[in-house]
């Protein structure tokens, strides 16, 4: 080792240029990162493939502008040297290098070319820096070249033309190019990567033309800052734009507790882009409290034009803590999906290229500023951009284009949108991680090993196993058994679960893969699977008939208490018996006969045997599932509501209606058992791994996120009382309107929506207390049941894996993450949880403007529903359409000032008048007299698509009538009609008021032994159909015109 000297020029906080000179020590042995090294290198790690023509080596300036370029997969051999390295452009720039060094589906290293012997070079007198770095780099590109004793060539990339002149010619390995050249020359088909570099290098020659004038005020310094924060002057927090309102309202959330201003107990109001101070949604931002005479309000009115609304004084709620933006501590930009402007709009800087304000997807981004030389051709199209910077100089934030995803309005257009503002990229599985995965063809059938199969506990023969899932299900993660043991004084309640991770293998590059993809991506038409179809839908989907590895939990019971005698974990061999989907499942249960596919080949009394077997078994899980539920509810489980919608796809992917989730009793005894044994899991590798095991909680909400849900309740009547889960519990079941079960419903809405969401975490990074799952009432809790779809199931298995190995042998084979690292990947997953959600969400409302967008709303009957106000605003109300699970704004009060009257019949017009808000109720006033709606009341609105060539098209919802919608106008009931005719009319009414135009197949009249011997139907049962015309009655009494009499008279005909 040999000691030489480093001198460097700084900047200090302040401006001044600063000369350092530090020691520095140089060596001949440093890893070279290559499967070629003929030295004899200690290559620990990742290397880099021999099967390449040739190695890359990028200058400082590529690694600084161009680093997008490198990330494309095809580009291979590349290697990094520590003085390029240097080059990052902030702290965001170095995290996406050390990702791309660290992840091994990119062929690339690091050489530390500075502290090799040969490779360092002292800066000489009077050379620029970067003149000094890029010989640096070519210095390291030539000793590699000779290391690996000229196997392969070695090019340089820089844009430094004058290194190119001086350098290319000194060496006949090493040959140094632009990287225009290299694309062109070795990747002519990557034309993404050459289109990516045009716009780069674009944007590049085009930033040092902007203007001097300060548009918005400078940045604090960081110093400056940070001891703003710990003196209290300053709240640091996010950044979180109202996207009804983005030109005008932003939030941040206050975050510490050293500020000692008592009023901070809600968020702080950023008002106007002024005050927001270059800041994007989702920055780090450090905000400045303003005097308190220039405090705002919220806007109450609803918005009907995205950043086009004129805020009044008398639309504001009470004021609020505000502020402005004086520094910001991280940026946390992303792609943005972008469209360009009308031909029209755009302003020709030169003869060769244009500067293009493009508008973004996501309302709360504020329009990007580009250079290009293609904005004809792409006029009407939608991008994907990346923001380079925002100077103080700029009313808006430079970028520029990657790559063009297509046109507006096309369905795969608007899917790949959907994604990339979430921030969800999925590709095909790559070639090397498919060789990875185990073959199963007809040629070539997969089969278990023998050295396996003999370590696993058999359940093959001995249970009778089945799976219950939706229609259509492919990734079958979960199965259950149910039996009683020998003496009948216990029973065993097994869960089963693809075993997944002896398919992964942990560090494999399948496993980094579904690790980086974190779950399965759901949308309305299609899903982005975790783990390759090999898997997902074959080996590991607990399939029926077919013998599958599995992870179990079984619990030994007492047959009456159901109470719990032991507990066994490990790996098993299985064989699912039946593969049930919910609704038939749940035929069985009520008595119906139905078929069930895996005993249509079965005649006479076999049949009803291994009928009458899976039967028992439905029924004793669903015993043990009420009791494991009465257990949970006691603890304060909460039973909350979603608005949960499924669209429904013909043969070519075309929407053809839009179907709410119907609840079944076999949804919650399939969820009690997962949730079962989701919470023994917890238990055992807590137990065992009590600062490193990967659990997931619920922490309780803030009081004030009740609000809502409070005063709606109080408006009808109701006391909600939200110091516990138990209390709260309790309050909402006693929330009950006998003439509106849409309250209760719409009430645990609101109470979901106040809820935080539950998180994974890591338990050595935070305290037992904060383990608690609020909305589960258990005190831990993780995910294990569906490692196919989701990857901390995959982590936890590993987990239980260990804990179970510990147990036996007292000892571990392997090394698991610690906190830190684990609680990393807690977030990450986090993370991509919450972007597949927002996806989902999102995608669910792309179809529902789709199934309307073809559809006439003044002559489709389907376009007119029934709505239920739950909120009121300044100048209008919010609706909740249970039909098509629709939400959104109603406006009483349009742009010119006219307000809706009511005529007798309830019919809707706009008439000059005024609007009177109330916290319960909304009125106006016209000519025509006054009128007022209440929470919780019923009106009619019509459906209509709102479109959008720049951002998604939203539905508009137009109020028709004040009062509740009548589906089909009933005839009027003759005199000589039978009462049964009357129960079966009105039980047709119900059916079509709730799936609107959706046909219902006919009702089986074939009635089963028990059904013949007590002359009494489970379905439609009397319960049910008095339930019905009590629903139909009390939503539109017109429509089914039966007094109390006639009712008792059904009933006693019944």
């Amino acid at each position: 080792m040999i000691k030489t000297e480093k001198i460097l020029h700084l900047k200090s906080s302040k401006g001044r240029k600063v000369r350092v000179v530090r020691e520095h020590y140089v060596r001949e042995q440093v890893p070279c990162g290559n499967s070629l090294c003929q030295a004899g290198c200690h290559n620990d790690g990742k290397v880099l493939s021999s099967d390449v023509t040739h190695y890359v080596v990028p200058d400082g300036g590529v690694v600084r502008d161009f680093l997008e370029i490198l990330e494309f997969r095809e580009l291979q051999g590349i290697v990094f040297t520590q003085t390029a390295n240097q080059h990052t452009r902030g702290r965001r720039h170095y995290k996406r290098l050390r990702a791309l060094l660290k992840d091994p589906r990119h062929d690339c290293v690091l050489f530390a070319n500075e502290f090799q012997q040969n490779c360092y070079c002292p800066r000489n007198k009077g050379e620029s820096q970067e003149k000094w770095h890029t010989r640096c780099v070519y210095n390291a590109a030539v000793w590699y070249y000779n290391h690996l004793a000229g196997l392969r060539p070695v090019v340089m990339l820089t844009e430094d033309c004058d290194s190119i002149s001086e350098f290319n010619a000194q060496n006949s390995g090493v040959y140094i190019i632009s990287i225009q050249e290299y694309l062109a020359s070795f990747c002519p088909d990557l034309r993404a990567a050459q289109e990516l570099y045009s716009s780069i290098a674009q944007t590049l020659q085009e930033r040092e033309s902007e203007g001097t004038e300060k548009v918005y005020a400078e940045h604090l310094p960081a110093e400056v800052l940070e001891a703003g924060i710990k003196s209290g002057r300053y709240i640091q927090g996010i950044l979180s734009v109202n996207k009804h309102r983005a030109q005008h309202e932003a939030f941040v959330r206050y975050q510490g507790s050293t500020n000692k201003n008592s009023e901070l107990n809600s968020d702080v109001l950023v008002n106007g882009v002024k005050h927001r101070n270059r800041a994007v949604h989702g920055d780090m931002v450090v905000v400045e409290l303003l005097p308190r005479n220039e405090w705002k309000g919220r806007n109450t009115a609803l918005t009907e034009g995205q950043g086009e609304e004129r805020t009044m004084e008398d639309t504001q709620s009470q004021p609020m803590p505000t502020g402005r933006v004086v520094g910001i501590l991280q940026r946390n930009w992303r792609d943005y999906v972008a469209s360009f402007p009308p031909l029209e709009e755009v302003q020709s800087q030169s003869r060769n290229s244009q500067k293009i304000l493009l508008i973004p997807w996501d309302y709360r981004i504020p329009k990007i500023r580009i250079s290009t030389q293609q904005a004809e051709a792409l006029k009407d199209c939608r991008v994907i951009v990346r923001l380079d910077s925002w100077e103080s100089t700029s009313m808006y934030p430079n970028g520029h284009c990657v790559r063009v995803l297509g046109k507006p309005g096309e369905l795969e257009t608007e899917i790949q949108t959907i994604l990339l503002e979430n921030s969800i990229h999925v590709s095909t599985f790559s070639e090397a991680q498919l060789r990875e995965m185990p073959v199963n063809t007809e040629e070539n059938p997969w089969q278990m090993d023998s050295s396996e199969v003999s370590s696993r506990r058999d359940l093959r023969n001995t249970h009778l196993v089945f799976s219950i899932d939706p229609k259509g299900c492919e990734d079958v993660d979960d199965t259950l058994s149910v039996r009683i043991l020998p003496g009948g004084k216990h029973l065993e309640l097994g869960v089963h679960i693809a075993d997944v991770t002896h398919f992964v293998k942990e560090g494999s590059l399948t496993d980094l893969e579904a690790q980086s993809r974190a779950t399965t991506y759901y949308l309305a038409d299609r899903r982005y699977d975790m783990l390759p179809a090999v898997l997902s839908a074959d080996l590991c989907s607990l399939l029926g008939g077919v013998d599958r590895y599995a992870m179990s939990v079984l619990w030994e019971l007492d047959a009456n208490s159901l109470d719990v005698c032991k507990v066994w974990y490990g790996r098993t061999l299985i064989r699912s018996s039946y593969q049930l989907h919910y609704e038939l499942a749940q035929s069985l249960l009520n008595g119906e006969e139905v078929e069930v596919h895996e005993l249509s080949q079965l005649k006479g009394s076999q049949r009803d045997q291994k009928l009458a077997e899976l039967l028992q078994a439905l029924e004793t899980l669903t015993r043990i599932a009420r009791h494991l539920r009465a257990q949970r509810d006691k603890g304060g489980a909460l039973e909350l509501e979603g608005v949960e919608v499924r669209a429904q796809l013909d043969e070519d992917k075309n929407i053809i209606a839009l179907v709410p989730k119907q609840p079944l009793e076999v949804h919650e005894t399939v969820a009690e058992c997962m949730i079962y044994a989701n919470h023994w899991v917890a238990r055992k590798i807590q137990e065992n791994f009590p600062h490193q095991a990967l659990l997931r909680h619920h922490p309780p909400p803030k009081q004030e996120y009740f609000n809502h849900l409070i005063d709606s309740a109080k408006a009808r009547g109701f006391s909600i009382d939200t110091r516990s889960n138990r209390a709260l519990a309790d309050s909402l079941e006693r929330a009950m309107d006998p003439h509106d079960p849409l309250v209760n419903r719409l009430l645990r809405i609101m109470a979901t929506q106040a809820m935080s969401n539950a998180l994974y975490f890591s338990t050595g990074a935070c305290p037992e207390e904060q383990y608690y799952h609020y909305g589960l009432a258990l005190d831990r809790y993780t995910h294990f049941t569906s490692p196919i779809r989701r990857y901390a199931d995959v982590v936890v298995h590993r987990l239980l894996m260990a804990a179970i190995q510990l147990e036996k042998e007292g000892s571990l084979n392997k090394a698991l993450a610690d906190n830190r690292e684990l609680e990393e990947l807690a977030q990450q997953i986090n993370n991509k949880n919450r972007a597949a959600q927002h996806a989902q969400k999102q995608s669910t409302e792309l179809f529902q403007c789709l199934y309307f967008r073809d559809k006439d709303p003044h002559t489709d009957e389907r376009c007119v529903a029934d709505a239920v106000i739950y909120a009121v605003r300044a100048n209008g109300f919010l609706i909740f359409v249970p039909q098509y699970g629709l939400k959104g704004a109603v406006y009483l009060k349009d742009r010119d000032g006219q307000v809706v009257s009511i005529s007798g019949d309830g019919k809707c017009e706009w008439n000059a008048g005024t609007l009177q808000r109330y916290p319960d109720k909304i009125s106006t006033r016209t000519s025509t007299g006054t009128h007022t709606f209440y929470l919780f009341d019923h009106v009619t609105v019509r459906i209509s698509v709102k479109p959008s060539g720049c951002h998604a098209d939203t539905l508009c919802l137009e109020l028709i009538s004040s009062k509740p919608h009548r589906a089909m106008q009933p005839e009027s009931q003759p005199a000589g009609r039978s009462r049964s005719d009357l129960v079966q009319e009105v039980v047709r009414w119900a059916e079509e008021a709730s799936l609107q135009a959706e046909e219902k197949k006919e009702r089986k009249s074939k009635l089963s032994k028990e059904e013949r011997q007590f002359r009494q139907s489970k379905t439609p049962n009397l319960y049910v159909i008095l339930q019905e015309i009590s629903e139909l009655a009390l939503l539109d009494l017109s429509a089914c015109q039966i007094t109390n009499t006639e009712a008792q008279m059904c009933n006693t005909s019944s």
